[in-house]
Formats: C-alpha cells, sequence, structure tokens
C-alpha cells in the first residue's frame, strides 16, 4: 500500500508495520520517546505543524511585550531596572527566535519528531521563565497606567505564548512548570508557590488526560482504516499500479464512476462523471464510420468486449484503451445502467509508432533521419503534374565537433547534438524540412526555394545561431557550422547528383575557413575530379620515384651557422611540374599514402644525415597518423642503425594534432621516442591545438614558432614580436630550446636574435635544396650560413584564389584575386594598358562594399593594386563571396 493514502486519515502506524496497541508510557504518550517499534503513537507532527503556524504572531506578541516593559522602566527612570528587564527581554527574544528556526528551518523540521518536542519543552520553559521574571521587575515600577500597561502586555504574552503551545502537551506542561518554578525562585515558599504547584499539578494530569486521548483518536483512525473495505483498497491498487480501470454508468449513459488515472486523461479540465459515455470516448478512427457503435450498445442494452476507443478531448488525443461493459440488472430485472472494465493500450501503439518513427526518424535528436531525407529528396525532383518547382539542399557539418567528442565525452556530444537540432528547427521553421544523418552532418530540404539572397541569409541565420555558446552539464562548449548550398535543377536534378554537389560546396566552405556558407559551382566540381586525378597520380609517383628531399638550413643565431636541416618532401610532376606540398600532403593523408611516403623520407633523410658533419642534425616532419602507429619506434630505431648516425642527429617534428585525442597511447609514444635517444620538436606552435596542457609532460627538445607569429614581426605596430617573446620564455622555462620559421628578410634576424631565439629557420638562408648541394654547401662553407633575402619586412600577404567584382571607369568585370595583403592584392585576368599607373579602381572584396584603390604594376593579365585605405584580411573568413553566390544562383 502506498504511505500517501494513509497519512492523510492521521494514522501514525505506517500499513507496512504491525500497529502497536499495548497501553503507552506517559513519554510514548507526550511524544518523548519512541514505541517500542521505533514509532510515533499520535499525531505529534501534526501538533508541531499547528505550533509552527502560530509561532510568528506569538513571538511578536513576546517581543512587544518585552519592548513595552524596557520602555515603561525607561519612562519611569529606572535605569537599573530598565538594564535587567532589557537582559531578561533579550533572553526571551533569543528564545524566541530559536523556537522559530527549529520551526521553520527544513533541516531542523527533519529533526526526529521527539526531538523537536523536546525542544518544544526546552524554549516554552525558558520564554515562560523569562516573562515571569519581566512581570515581576514591573512591581518595582511606579502604581501608574504605565505598570498597567506593562503588566498587561506581559500577561497577553503568557497567554499567547499559551495559546501557541498548547497542541504540543509536553511543552505546555514544561511552560507551566516553567512559571511555578520561577515563581518560587522570586517569592521563596509560601501561599504563592504552593498555589503555582497545585496548578501545575492539575495541568500534569490535564495534560496527561490529553495526550492519552491523542492516543485514543489516533488509535481509532487506525481501527477504522484497518476495517475498512478491503476490496475498495484492492481495486484502488489495480486502478493505480496495473494497466486496467473501471467505469460505471446510469440508466441515461451517464458515467457515475470511473477510474481516477483515466477520468484525469479525458476530461480536459471537466469531471467526467455526469457526461455521456459517448462524450468521453470515441472508437478509434481506423474504423470509418464506428463511431455510432459505441452508441448503439449503450441503447440497445448489448454488452460489448475489447472496443479500441479513445479520448474525444484533444488533450488526451495520443491515448488509447480497450473497454468492455455489460449492462446491470437488478433483482427486479430493471435496467440500471452499465458496468465495464477498460486496459490501456497506449504503450502498445507507442511501440507501433517507434517502430515507424526508428524507419523515419532519428532516434537522438527526432529530426528525419537519412531515409526519411532521401525519400522527401526524391518526392521533391520527382515531380510528375504542374509547373516545375525549383529545390535547395542545405547539408551541414559542425566544426570543432570531434574535439568535444574527444575531451568531453560522446555523451555531452550527444546532448550538444541535441541543443543543436532544436535550434537548427527553430532557424528553419516552416520554410524546409531538417533532418541528421548521422554524426555532426545535418540537412535541410527547401522545396520551392532558390533565390541566392534568401537563401544566403538563412544560412547566415543558421550559422549565427549554431554558433553561440552552448551549455552541456556545466560546461560551456563552443562550436561552429558550415554549410553547402545546391539548388536543384540548375545543380542537379537526381538525388545523388544534388547531394554530392552540396557535399562539394560544404568542402568549399570548410576549406574557406569554416563558419561560412558557400554555392555549389561546377568549379568545385573540377576541383573534386582534380583531387581524384592527384590521389591517382601520387600512387604512380611512388612507384615511379618522382619523389625526392630537400633541405632547409636550420641556423644557430648565436654563431650564424648552420646546426641541422629540415627534410622536406618535394613532387616533380612529370606533367604539371612541381606540385605544392600544401596541395598532396593532404591528398597522401586522406588516401593512406602518408605513412608510406613519412617513412621513406625518413629512411632518406637518416642517410643523406651521414655524409654531413657529426655535429650538423636532420629534422623529419611526422604527421598525426605515423604518430599513431604503434610500429613508429622499431621503424625509427631501423632508419638510425641503416644509416648508421647517431641518435641524437635525429629530430621529429610533431604538430599539436597528436594531442587531440589525449589518450595513454600518446604518452607511451613519446616515451618510447625519447627512450632511443632521437630529439623530439613541437612544430607550428601555437596554431592547432588549443590546450598547454600538453607541455607539462610531453618531453620535447625544441619549440618551432610559426611562420605565422614570425612573419610581420618587424613591422612598426605589430604584436608578432611580443607573442614570440612570450614563446621563447615559455620554452626557456621548461628547458626547450626556440626556433623561429619563415623568416624572410634581414631584419627578422636581428629581431629574432633579439627576443632570444636560439635558432632560425626560412628564406633569408637559402631555400631548401637537394642534397648535393647541401653537401657542397657544408663543404666549402664549412658550415657557415649565407644570408639573402630582402632587408626590411613588408605587409604579410596570403595566398588565396578568390573572385571579385572590378570596376573601372564605369564598368564592371569579374577578377581573380592570386594574393592580398592589408595594403594591397594581386589580381589577375584583366589589360590595363600602356600606362597602368595612372588608373584609379575600385573593387568589391566583400558584399557590397567598394574600395577604391590604384594599379601599381601590370603585366601579362596580372597587375598588383594598391588600396586607399588598409584592409581587414580577416573579414573575408565570414565574408559571402558575391560573384560566386550570383553564379550560384
Amino acid at each position: 500500500m502506498k504511505t500517501s493514502s494513509l497519512t492523510g486519515q492521521g494514522l501514525t502506524n505506517p500499513p507496512d508495520a504491525a500497529p502497536d496497541y499495548r497501553s503507552p508510557n506517559v513519554w510514548q504518550a507526550l511524544g518523548l520517546a519512541s514505541g517500542e517499534r521505533g514509532t510515533l503513537i499520535a499525531d505529534f507532527e501534526g501538533q508541531q505543524r499547528q505550533l509552527a503556524a502560530i509561532w510568528p504572531f506569538t513571538l511578536a506578541v513576546q517581543l512587544f511585550a518585552a519592548v513595552v516593559a524596557m520602555l515603561t522602566a525607561f519612562l519611569a527612570e529606572r535605569i537599573p531596572l530598565m538594564l535587567r528587564m532589557g537582559a531578561e527581554g533579550m533572553g526571551v527574544a533569543v528564545f524566541g527566535i530559536a523556537a522559530l528556526f527549529v520551526l521553520k528551518l527544513p533541516a531542523c523540521r527533519r529533526w526526529p519528531t521527539a526531538v523537536q518536542n523536546w525542544a518544544a519543552m526546552g524554549y516554552g520553559a525558558a520564554i515562560a521563565a523569562g516573562l515571569v521574571l519581566l512581570l515581576w521587575e514591573t512591581s518595582q515600577l511606579p502604581m501608574d497606567r504605565g505598570q498597567l500597561t506593562c503588566i498587561v502586555s506581559l500577561l497577553g504574552a503568557l497567554g499567547g505564548t499559551a495559546m501557541a503551545i498548547h497542541p504540543v502537551r509536553a511543552a505546555m506542561f514544561a511552560f507551566s512548570l516553567a512559571i511555578a518554578t520561577t515563581i518560587f525562585a522570586l517569592a521563596g515558599p509560601g501561599l504563592a508557590s504552593s498555589m503555582a504547584f497545585v496548578c501545575v499539578l492539575a495541568l500534569a494530569l490535564a495534560t496527561r488526560r490529553l495526550a492519552m486521548m491523542d492516543v485514543t483518536l489516533a488509535r481509532r483512525a487506525n481501527a477504522e482504516y484497518q476495517s475498512g473495505a478491503l476490496a475498495a483498497q484492492l481495486v484502488r491498487e489495480f486502478e493505480s499500479n496495473g494497466t486496467g480501470w473501471f467505469w460505471q454508468t446510469d440508466r441515461d449513459g451517464r458515467l457515475t464512476y470511473l477510474s481516477e488515472k483515466v477520468a484525469a486523461v479525458v476530461g480536459a479540465g471537466t469531471p467526467p462523471i455526469g457526461l455521456l459515455l459517448t462524450e468521453i470516448f470515441q472508437m478509434d478512427s481506423t474504423a470509418p464510420g464506428t463511431e455510432r457503435t459505441l452508441g448503439f450498445h449503450m441503447s440497445s442494452r448489448t454488452g460489448f468486449a475489447d472496443y479500441t476507443v479513445r479520448p474525444t478531448a484533444v488533450r488526451g488525443g495520443d491515448r488509447w484503451w480497450s473497454i468492455s461493459g455489460r449492462p446491470v440488472i437488478d433483482s427486479s430485472g430493471r435496467f440500471q445502467g452499465f458496468i465495464g472494465s477498460g486496459a490501456d493500450l497506449t504503450e502498445k501503439r507507442r511501440a507501433e509508432a517507434q517502430i515507424t518513427r526508428l524507419a523515419l526518424f532519428d532516434g537522438l535528436t527526432g529530426l528525419a533521419n537519412r531515409q526519411r531525407m532521401r525519400a522527401a529528396l526524391d518526392q521533391a525532383l520527382n515531380q510528375q503534374a504542374g509547373p516545375y518547382r525549383t529545390t535547395t539542399l542545405f547539408l551541414l557539418d559542425l566544426d570543432r565537433f570531434k574535439v568535444v567528442n574527444d575531451t568531453l565525452g560522446h555523451q555531452t556530444g550527444d546532448t550538444l547534438l541535441k541543443q543543436v537540432a532544436q535550434r537548427l528547427l527553430r532557424a528553419v521553421g516552416d520554410a524546409g524540412l531538417v533532418g541528421r544523418l548521422g554524426g555532426d552532418e545535418f540537412q535541410v530540404l527547401l522545396p520551392g526555394e532558390n533565390d541566392p539572397e534568401k537563401l544566403s541569409n538563412l544560412a547566415r541565420v543558421i550559422i549565427a545561431d549554431l554558433s553561440q555558446p552552448y551549455s552541456v552539464d556545466g560546461n560551456s562548449v563552443t562550436i561552429g557550422c558550415s554549410i553547402g548550398v545546391a539548388i536543384a535543377p540548375q545543380d542537379g536534378n537526381e538525388p545523388e547528383t544534388l547531394v554530392r554537389n552540396a557535399d562539394l560546396a560544404l568542402y568549399a566552405a570548410k576549406g574557406e575557413g569554416r563558419g561560412v556558407h558557400r554555392f555549389y559551382r561546377e568549379e568545385l566540381l573540377q576541383g573534386a575530379q582534380n583531387r581524384k586525378q592527384l590521389e591517382d597520380d601520387l600512387r604512380h609517383a611512388l612507384i615511379q620515384n618522382q619523389l625526392h628531399v630537400v633541405y632547409q638550413p636550420v641556423v644557430s643565431t648565436e654563431t650564424a651557422r648552420i646546426v641541422g636541416y629540415e627534410a622536406l618532401v618535394r613532387w616533380e610532376h612529370p606533367e604539371r611540374g612541381a606540385i605544392s606540398p600544401s596541395e598532396f600532403i593532404p591528398v597522401a593523408e586522406d588516401c593512406g599514402l602518408i605513412e608510406t611516403i613519412g617513412e621513406w623520407v625518413l629512411r632518406t633523410a637518416c642517410l643523406e644525415a651521414a655524409n654531413w658533419p657529426k655535429n650538423v642534425r636532420v629534422a623529419v616532419n611526422v604527421s598525426p597518423i605515423q604518430f599513431a602507429n604503434p610500429a613508429l619506434p622499431a621503424i625509427v630505431t631501423n632508419a638510425i642503425a641503416k644509416a648508421g648516425i647517431h641518435a641524437s642527429r635525429l629530430e621529429l617534428e610533431i604538430t599539436e594534432g597528436v594531442f587531440l585525442d589525449g589518450s595513454k597511447s600518446t604518452d607511451s609514444m613519446f616515451k618510447s621516442l625519447k627512450g632511443i635517444g632521437v630529439r623530439l620538436a613541437l612544430d607550428d606552435f601555437g596554431t592547432g591545438y588549443s590546450s598547454l596542457g600538453y607541455l607539462k609532460s610531453a618531453p620535447f627538445d625544441k619549440i618551432k614558432i610559426d611562420q605565422s607569429f614570425v612573419r610581420g614581426a618587424a613591422i612598426d605596430g605589430s604584436r608578432n614580436a611580443a607573442i614570440i617573446k612570450a614563446i621563447v620564455n615559455l620554452a626557456s622555462s621548461l628547458n626547450m630550446e626556440t626556433t623561429a620559421e619563415g623568416v624572410e628578410t634581414q631584419d627578422e634576424i636581428e629581431l629574432i636574435r633579439e627576443l632570444g631565439c636560439s635558432h632560425i629557420q626560412g628564406y633569408v638562408y637559402g631555400k631548401p635544396a637537394r642534397a648535393e648541394l647541401v653537401r657542397t654547401a657544408l663543404n666549402e662553407g664549412n658550415g657557415a650560413a649565407t644570408i639573402s633575402g630582402y632587408r626590411v619586412s613588408r605587409e604579410q600577404r596570403t595566398k588565396l584564389f578568390r573572385t571579385a567584382m572590378l570596376e573601372v571607369a564605369g564598368e564592371r568585370g569579374e577578377v581573380r584575386i592570386r594574393n592580398i595583403s592589408a595594403t594591397g592584392a594581386m589580381i589577375d585576368g584583366i589589360e590595363f594598358g600602356r600606362d597602368p599607373q595612372s588608373v584609379t579602381l575600385s573593387i568589391e572584396l566583400l558584399e557590397g562594399d567598394l574600395m577604391p584603390a590604384r594599379v601599381r604594376w601590370a603585366k601579362d593579365g596580372r597587375a598588383g593594386i594598391e588600396f586607399a585605405e588598409r584592409f581587414d584580411i580577416t573579414r573575408l573568413n565570414s565574408a559571402v563571396d558575391p560573384a560566386k553566390a550570383r553564379r550560384a544562383g
């Protein structure tokens, strides 16, 4: 049985324990001790609740009486008396407030009832003694109205306190006993004390009688409950805990009884008792025309069984029951109504719906799944009649979501995906269908929309909403979103083609800095095809030995001598010429060739280092994929042994990407490599993993400062020098060397030396050279470094391939940007004639924003332009390419 169904009737013994009917002793009857079974006998909790309800008013009366007493003594100029009254009044206030805390604080209210009763006795007795002492002190006041006022207020406080604690029998007895004891202490033996104790004795007898009456009433309530109808209790138990329920109607078919749990569902705010059964339930709509079947049985007074019904009220529309009923005939043969039972079919129906939902909806986010999105796309593209409606497909991918999974766990990642789905639904609204394909990939299908401007606005809204911080399990998480957009029919009228093209647009968005959207264009397909061709050519290049290794010097800032070389792989394509590592290395990582290439570079570099002076080291890059291979230490050991060089002459350059998984295998790999004796360098420091925690345990010998911090460091106003200095100080405190990468100008050499870097690497000491040239330079120059390059630094330039609109003399045309800096750019696709430097123009780098510029040089269809004002290059990462958007539309 449920305890909640019993306590409301005053029952104090829990129903799962046998009642203790033996006569209680006085301590148990007063609630100062538990029964033999550990249960109290009367409703002492109710007594405490009554006391708690009255006490704030009683405390106000007590404080008022104490203040009146002090004020009266003050007005009577009885300062010593006022001080004594103040001390006594303070005692009353302290115990009164303490009682308020005991009665009101949740922590105190959880005390055992016996402890609360003892506490009530304590503060009741203390307050009684304080009030009697105050009353006694009033005898020293002058016989006037002030004394009378003081006496009345104190007697009122005594009476009010007695009324408040009266429900707690033990506290009332302690209150009266304290009054008598205080009178005896003040007046001594005599008639007053005798009368006080006689009253206490009478009150004690009355209190005991009342306590026994409380016990009798509690036992009577218990007995009445125990003697209740067991059958009714069993029915309630069945109704509350089972799926079954009962109903009954009168002669007119109006409900006279309905199980409470069903009534709460079908009532829709109105009690169903008194309503027609056919007004509450209707037959399942899956059987058309059967709504009158239930009414037919009610009117014809015939029984029915296992009819599936649902509520007529909208509030309960997702519930189903199976009901049965039969007519009730009394002993005189008169029809009295219907009586019946029902069983809940909701879970069964929901299970069936869940099976259907799992086939069409994502189990984690509730969005449409891949199958439903594909079916919706098929339906949108395969239009049978009417004018053709365009269809737009958004393909979304979350940026930095993998970091969340790796650092906070997959459970946090799942919670984050749910929040992403909710934001995505709010952003798209009724404009389209939102689905999750799996992982962190989502789709949005927008039928009937092909306006590039509207689509761009929606894409920006989605990116902005999904990029706002999330709160997941107490962690603040920030991710991003990239979107690829394809529009049917111009970008494909087949589902596979449209999805592929949206994926290519997404790949372009992620390649242009993430957090942006891009429309599909044909160049993207050509780029993907070129990438596939590059992969095939790379596999062929490995067989045909088209790859070779070049070496870039690493120079000591202290001695200006070469102390090592970094081995770099190059590819000379027989038809396309030199291919940049930035193009083929990502392809090698994606297609699984990077380990083969990396091992070949390692062995080649070690063999070449054997021809150099023993004080010159060789550095080899190790990709995160190589680093994750447990066989890497064996490969390194074999390469060193075969070349016959000391292990300390080999330096492995590792990027911060190896720390992303944060697994124990990373620490184990570092330990194994250091055990071989090779040096370890942290490459491209500051551009990858966002935590410095790995520096505490990773045994690096050197930190290589990324060239993005080095370039432009010597330019006035640049903060790069401060960043370099901070990295040098960090490395120095960890006993690590530092190498500044990408040094190209001579003024940067002096700056790097002043900032404390131990090594320099860059074009200022020469471009990477083949092995035979390196050997010649080491032999002829005896290790001395040769300086080349510009003397002073210029603005940093960023290489990119981006279209822009150019306006010259009122005419507009599209050009391509090859590189750009804050002060200018190099463009191609336009001829400026014989006197290009006299040409002024405007270029639209951002949509709707024309920037004045002038031509500095022009040759062979290319030109260098200088902006009239400095341009913030970072704005390009968050802007839409206007020319591309127009072509996509």
